[in-house]
């Protein structure tokens, strides 16, 4: 199991964009329209299933919403903090 950030690594190492809701990293990505937005929420899925590391994901209208938490440590992990990365550099 993964060792929990504390809420100053969390702040330090969380990438561009992404804020911490509880024990979650989120980020809401904006796209020109809905199927951009799924089109991406797909390739995420691709992703999480490569890394075994997989986000909450909720699609709207232009955009997607992204949470990493790690549920097995009960919060923010460094391997969270590594998926976020991975997804803006998806984007």
């Amino acid at each position: 199991m993964s060792d929990l950030l504390s809420d100053e690594e969390i702040s330090e190492k969380a990438p561009e964009g992404w804020e911490r809701e509880g024990e979650e990293i989120v980020r809401t990505f904006e796209f020109d329209d809905y199927l951009e937005g799924v089109a991406f929420a797909s390739e995420v899925g691709e992703l999480a299933e490569e890394e075994f590391h997989h986000p909450e994901m909720r699609i709207g209208y232009k955009e997607v919403e992204v949470r990493f938490t790690n549920h097995e440590a009960g919060g923010i992990t460094d391997a969270d903090v590594e998926m976020a990365e991975l997804v803006n550099d998806v984007r």
